[in-house]
């Protein structure tokens, strides 16, 4: 599938799941059980179908700290942003969890072989898993306890709460036990599992569109879409040159810094009751703007 046609594809599938919601023909809950059924089954199956070809090198290992140097810098520009423009700490918060932490599970594993290759999947795993996730576990519930005054996550919550997460335990499988080439039926039949992910993660994302704001926060809006559709992805060029990152693991790192923010932080930060709305419109907006930012990293890369 060629990229437009990939994209017209996705956006083909958030109209069907927008219309679905606003008609009421599903029930409320009907995204989280999509959600569910992609994070249980499809992306573990794409996991162990996609890792275990990766080779062991200096760029596996650069692969997974490349998130990590993008979050200390964004959060350096994000604080030191918050504090020029003098922003609502609860929208601070929504901004240093969603300038470094993008949709690189659901919508990076659907999009990332059309945008760059399936050679490139095995790369945007690590990226995700050792990057998006460990962050949101570590660095993103601290975020959510210190601006709503909740009580931090203890080592022994962060490392039970990684155990139980699907995807990683498939990783560690394919890393450890998965060999390269399966047996074909095997093969057959997790390539069929798994190319269920991009119908249903487009559904879903259409059923939790909104894309509605208070113009007080349209600062930190802007901010926050800017921040995570142009500068990390710029950013990610850097670190990439730095680490010496080429190919498709250049292009895995770039692509999913270059995703849009991530549904699940939103959600989070939304339990806490920090600033709600705002989340939920960097969501919104930022899917329906990552249509056109994508493809324009793509052909810069």
């Amino acid at each position: 599938m060629s990229v437009p046609a990939a994209f017209a594809f996705v956006l083909l599938l958030m109209a069907l799941g927008r219309a679905l919601a606003w008609r009421r023909l599903v029930p409320d809950s009907a995204p989280d059980a999509l959600n569910m059924v992609v994070l249980y089954v499809c992306m573990p199956a794409s996991i162990l179908l996609q890792v275990p070809k990766l080779q062991l090198a200096a760029s596996t290992f650069a692969v997974a700290l490349a998130p990590w140097l993008l979050l200390a810098l964004s959060t350096l520009i994000v604080l030191t942003a918050a504090r020029f423009l003098r922003l609502q700490r609860s929208d601070t918060a929504v901004l240093l969890l969603e300038t470094p932490l993008g949709n690189t599970s659901f919508l990076g594993y659907a999009l990332i072989p059309v945008l760059a290759s399936p050679d490139a999947m095995p790369f945007a795993v690590l990226y995700d898993q050792f990057g998006s996730f460990l962050i949101l576990s570590t660095f993103g519930l601290t975020v959510i306890a210190v601006y709503s005054g909740g009580e931090r996550p203890t080592p022994a919550a962060v490392a039970k709460r990684v155990l139980r997460f699907p995807p990683f335990l498939a990783l560690v499988f394919a890393l450890t036990v998965m060999p390269a080439d399966p047996p074909a039926e095997i093969t057959k039949m997790l390539q069929q599992v798994a190319s269920a992910m991009l119908p249903m993660v487009g559904i879903a994302l259409g059923m939790q569109l909104k894309l509605r704001l208070p113009r007080a926060q349209l600062l930190p809006l802007g901010l926050g879409l800017a921040g995570k559709l142009l500068l990390m992805p710029a950013l990610a060029l850097g670190v990439c040159a730095a680490l010496g990152l080429e190919g498709d693991a250049r292009a895995a790192v770039v692509l999913e810094s270059a995703m849009p923010p991530m549904i699940t932080a939103a959600a989070l930060a939304a339990m806490a009751r920090l600033s709600p709305e705002l989340g939920a419109a960097l969501v919104g907006y930022g899917v329906v703007l990552s249509m056109a930012t994508l493809p324009a990293w793509r052909a810069l890369i």
